[in-house]
């Protein structure tokens, strides 16, 4: 059994808003949502992984030293959505009652990631506006260590590849030897994704049978594996593949290819 830690697809919801005289205005309601039910669900449907789906802003706002347990007792991470800098910045940096009383630095969450998966635990980079480089380079994440970590590269301009036809995904060589069994012929049309490069050595798996760009990729990073699937598990980009027959399967297969033996 893995303990899975996913972060990310949650969304607040304001409004909407009434202009209610020239001087007034009024939020009319706010709401909460989980986008990540839909991939947690799938993890936890064979019964043999358990998953806590956090919100981004909740770990950014996790206290020097809870990141480290939380690596301690997971076998696998995920980051769906999270961009770069809710791992380069620090709730205490905007803190004015701390500056001067204590040097504000802080253990770069990225690199906690990395060498925990050196060191044998799995890793899930998921797709999004705010993954890989991200609408307008707000991901970002090719600003930090994952640079280095992750099968991928990163491209230096805003990445996002839309269309509301949607894209078909398509198994490589070796995707069908990893993913064996697993039908893509009915997979429902994928609404975007991040397009980014297959670094030398690293598995490509699924690609998109209209462009060719990379949808799942496999590396290696010392004991440990890293999986990267660029388009989102989760609504807007994934709102027909939620409902695929087959959306459980599938994310139980990904997983299972960075799981750390033993768990």
């Amino acid at each position: 059994m893995a303990k899975v830690y996913y972060v990310g697809d949650w969304a607040v919801l304001t409004g909407p808003w009434f202009a209610e005289s020239p001087f007034q205005n009024a939020m009319k309601g706010i709401e909460i949502f989980n986008y990540g039910t839909w991939l947690k669900g799938a993890l936890e449907s064979s019964g043999r992984h358990t998953v806590e789906s956090v919100a981004s802003w909740d770990f950014y706002k996790l206290g020097p030293g809870e990141y480290e347990r939380i690596l301690d007792t997971h076998d696998v991470i995920i980051f769906s959505d999270v961009e770069g800098k809710l791992f380069q910045l620090a709730p205490n940096f905007f803190d004015r009652s701390t500056f001067g009383k204590q040097v504000l630095t802080f253990p770069d969450r990225v690199r906690l990631t990395i060498d925990a998966v050196k060191a044998g635990k799995g890793l899930l980079l998921l797709g999004g506006w705010y993954s890989f480089t991200g609408e307008q380079g707000k991901g970002g994440w090719g600003r930090t260590l994952l640079k280095g970590a992750m099968p991928v590269t990163c491209l230096d301009h805003e990445d996002l590849v839309e269309s509301t036809e949607g894209f078909t995904p398509r198994a490589t060589v070796l995707g069908r030897e990893r993913f064996a069994g697993l039908d893509l012929d009915g997979c429902p049309p994928i609404l975007g994704y991040n397009q980014v490069r297959v670094k030398p050595g690293a598995e490509l798996l699924l690609e998109f049978a209209e462009t060719g760009d990379p949808l799942v990729v496999l590396g290696r990073e010392g004991a440990g594996r890293i999986l990267c699937y660029t388009s989102d598990p989760a609504p807007h980009w994934g709102c027909n593949m939620v409902f695929w027959e087959r959306y459980a399967e599938f994310w139980l297969r990904a997983l299972e290819l960075v799981v750390p033996a033993g768990a």
